[in-house]
């Protein structure tokens, strides 16, 4: 299994990087990273736009196969839905916990709570991610 350091790194560079992802937990079955609600990140009222919501969970799913995959494999998501439930107001953090309900041979399947910096569930994403040779 990569370290989080690798996988911290491998982000930096990319998407999840420009959003400010960080992780704080990598486990076999476990990802737990934290993000600033930025203004670029934000609707016109000042709370974290859904896409981000979205594109944050799919990171840590992503992440959490990619720590799981066997040498010379690789992923993409095939799936994923979104439940909106409250807001994250701008200036604050974001923690996304997610968690494997399926780690398989051809598909792994996670589920993230984002929760805000009051600890309120604002999102619940679930998604399938594919492993490719």
């Amino acid at each position: 299994m990569l370290d989080i350091a690798s996988l911290q790194q491998l982000l930096e560079p990319i998407f999840p990087g420009l959003m400010g992802v960080r992780l704080t937990v990598l486990e076999p079955d476990r990802v737990v990273a934290q993000m600033e609600v930025r203004a670029d990140l934000c609707t016109a009222g000042g709370i974290l736009h859904g896409g981000a919501y979205m594109a944050f969970a799919d990171t840590l799913g992503a992440v959490g196969t990619i720590a799981n995959l066997p040498e010379g494999k690789r992923t993409t998501t095939t799936d994923s839905s979104t439940k909106f439930i409250a807001g994250a107001k701008l200036g604050t953090t974001v923690t996304g916990t997610c968690v494997a309900l399926h780690r398989g041979r051809t598909t792994m399947v996670w589920q993230t709570s984002v929760t805000n910096a009051d600890g309120r569930l604002c999102a619940l994403v679930t998604q399938t991610q594919l492993v490719l040779d």
